[in-house]
């Protein structure tokens, strides 16, 4: 957010607020305080102070206040919970905010009585305003709040549109901004005892679009005379008379809206673990082809690897920390390329998360999520990237282009229109996008090319469409996703697919047509007994899918006919890959490994489709997906042989992930950089039951 005169700019990255004097300043941020989050910056109206809201795991969340200078942060609410969304009165006196409920990702505890409210900023009680409303701002009146109802879209029951995501009043109360198909508007704000009907073509007020490209957290100058958006890592900003031509001071000719904002972005070194780590005497399935080295050795230095080979021949660093991994397997890490799960909610992202560390449990090092919530997959990903949280490497297609109605529909009906919904999302970090119900086939065709020309991925769903599917393929998606919705695959299919370079990842774990393969495992395995995965998942999670399982006859199991397909286009050279759809954390890439080998895969096939095949479907063979000097150093041991019984392939006692060692079964750090793992929130619910009486849910 731009400090009301623009001369600064507050933002979060990276767990924590920075603040950039414009336009040309470096980022420095505004506390030093490190044992919490922090998030949702926002300037009081003299510029003189800073509202936030912190994260800890363990004492939950507060708003926070800050002199704009910088210092140690002050709490302002009197019980911990979820809190998002603060904003300053137009005096100062007071802040509004959201709280909000915790649970999945985070401590359900302090839940209760969420809604909006507003505490005095020289402290005192929090007062609730209403249990209902987002997004709360004021206009020019300290008694007056403006909140977002989607039952309708409203603010303060004055204006609504069906497709609006955001609004905001300026701070004098005579304008409204709303963000509308992922562009930004501006309205004046008449109050009538009417409500005011808005949208792009509305026809009863003055309305002006004023972004050139998509535009997300609008916000006023102090002096509303000027709107600032952003995207991305940039800045943008409109005033008001280069978009109404009646307003006193407008040019002539109204200019076009900014196509270029200033770059908040700053660059941060990427976590890189210090000394070198031997896997010395085990098994080496490198997946370069063929080819398994008996008694083989594993060399890494930093976050590469070095040397991979047999004992004999490969030298080992002195100093190194070593692994004896005698009688075990040892390969790439797992590539899951159709993940789905929470990475945080309502912005909010876990210090510990349980649903990373359970991925990182199974050997999952590698996650493609085609389709989270922006914003907040991408802010885990750069965390994690960074050392700060512990995560597998995380990438996504961000939300996907969405071609049914709703507010977030993707309107594709031009190369232009693709373009710009491609260029959105690549600001915002992502190197592939989802084509989603886009309905015509020049759409999707509109999308790949805007996808090629920006050196992008396309992934579609065909919706259980046999020809649908088919057409995806002949126009040149990078990948099909899901399962082919038909009991047989004749050559005809084959011939065709084998030649274009389309990808296939059947998700075999929901795979269409019948039942699914998650299913399955819950019928034939003991998944509520699983001891690795009660460690890292809760149990009431599991326990709500595993302990009443599903009984059907060998022959009704869909899934090993759609494997069985997957199987046949991958033998004339389809890539073919695991994709466990977040059905099981972490243990569903393994079932997606052993459902490939009952549809006939060998189990090196198998293993393939979590690993080399992936990483060339993903573009990312260069550096993941086989272990070969020069790789990135992503490493799993097994115990056992898979290539003998791919059932023992969840038996992962070791994850090294860019080149960090870690204990599989409990997280633990291990080898030249020994740590603990933080609780999770149901680890800690004892101490909270001794802290303050409660009991857990």
């Amino acid at each position: 957010e731009a400090s009301p005169r623009g001369d600064r700019v507050a933002f979060q990255a990276l767990g924590h607020i920075y603040v950039k004097d414009l336009p040309n300043g470096r980022p420095q941020r505004i506390t030093r305080q490190d044992d919490h989050f922090e998030l949702y910056p926002t300037w009081s109206r003299d510029g003189r102070w800073i509202a936030y809201v912190s994260w800890n795991d363990a004492a939950l969340g507060a708003v926070r206040v800050v002199s704009a200078e910088g210092g140690g942060g002050r709490v302002l609410t009197t019980k911990p919970g979820h809190y998002i969304e603060p904003v300053f009165s137009p005096d100062g006196e007071t802040l509004a905010y959201r709280r909000v409920s915790g649970g999945g990702l985070t401590s359900p505890m302090w839940s209760r009585d969420t809604g909006v409210y507003v505490v005095p900023f020289a402290g005192g009680e929090p007062v609730l305003v209403t249990e209902s409303g987002s997004r709360p701002h004021f206009g020019a009146d300290a008694d007056r709040l403006y909140l977002q109802r989607w039952s309708g879209s409203d603010v303060d029951q004055k204006a609504e549109s069906s497709r609006a995501q955001e609004y905001r009043v300026s701070p004098d109360g005579r304008w409204l901004a709303w963000r509308e198909r992922f562009h930004a508007f501006i309205a004046p704000y008449v109050r009538t005892g009417r409500q005011l009907e808005l949208g792009p073509e509305a026809s009863s007020l003055p309305i002006s679009r004023v972004s050139k490209e998509a535009g997300e957290y609008l916000h006023w100058s102090g002096d509303s005379r000027s709107l600032h958006w952003s995207l991305g890592p940039e800045l943008f900003t409109r005033d008001l008379t280069d978009s109404f031509a009646f307003l006193d001071g407008a040019p002539e000719d109204l200019p076009a809206p900014p196509a270029e904002g200033t770059d908040l972005s700053f660059d941060v070194d990427s976590d890189v673990p210090q000394g070198s780590v031997a896997f010395v005497g085990g098994q080496v399935i490198t997946m370069r082809g063929e080819e398994v080295i008996d008694d083989g050795v594993v060399v890494v230095t930093g976050n590469r690897i070095v040397a991979v080979g047999p004992r004999a021949s490969t030298t080992v660093p002195a100093g190194a920390h070593l692994v004896d991994v005698t009688g075990k397997t040892v390969m790439p890490g797992l590539i899951d390329a159709h993940w789905h799960g929470g990475m945080g909610g309502a912005g909010i992202i876990p210090q510990e998360s349980w649903v990373n560390y359970a991925s990182l449990g199974f050997g999952v090092t590698t996650i493609h999520d085609p389709s989270n919530d922006t914003g907040t997959i991408f802010a885990a990903s750069e965390m994690g990237r960074a050392g700060l949280t512990t995560a597998p490497r995380i990438y996504s297609t961000g939300t996907i282009l969405y071609g049914a109605a709703g507010s977030f529909k993707a309107i594709v009906d031009s190369l232009p229109d693709a373009l710009f919904h491609l260029k959105r999302m690549q600001a915002v970090g992502a190197f592939s996008v989802k084509s989603y119900n886009q309905p015509r086939r020049e759409q999707r065709q509109q999308v790949i090319e805007a996808a090629r020309q920006l050196g992008m991925s396309v992934v579609p769903e065909g919706g259980a469409l046999f020809q649908h599917n088919m057409s995806m393929v002949m126009d040149g998606h990078t990948g099909i996703e899901h399962a082919l919705p038909i009991p047989n695959v004749y050559d005809d299919v084959l011939q065709f697919w084998s030649q274009t370079g389309v990808g296939y990842t059947p998700t075999l774990v929901v795979a269409y047509g019948g039942l699914g393969g998650e299913n399955y495992w819950y019928r034939h395995t003991d998944v509520w007994d699983n001891e690795r995965l009660l460690t890292f998942v809760p149990r009431r999670n599991v326990d709500a899918r595993a302990r009443r399982p599903i009984h059907a006859p060998d022959g009704e199991w869909n899934h090993v006919v759609v494997a069985e397909n997957a199987r046949k286009l991958n033998d004339v050279g389809v890539i073919t890959n695991i994709g466990a759809h977040g059905q099981r954390e972490g243990l569903a890439a393994h079932w997606e490994i052993w459902m490939f080998e009952q549809g006939g895969m060998s189990p090196l096939q198998a293993l393939k489709t979590a690993t080399i095949e992936p990483a060339r479907y993903l573009g990312m063979d260069a550096d993941l997906g086989s272990l070969e000097a020069g790789k990135l150093a992503d490493v799993i041991v097994i115990n056992g042989d898979p290539l003998e019984d791919i059932r023992v392939s969840e038996n992962v006692t070791f994850t090294m992930v860019n080149g960090r060692l870690y204990d599989s079964a409990t997280m633990n750090q291990v080898g030249n950089h020994p740590r603990e793992r933080g609780p999770l929130w149901w680890e800690m619910s004892r101490a909270w039951e001794k802290r303050d009486g409660v009991v857990m849910p």
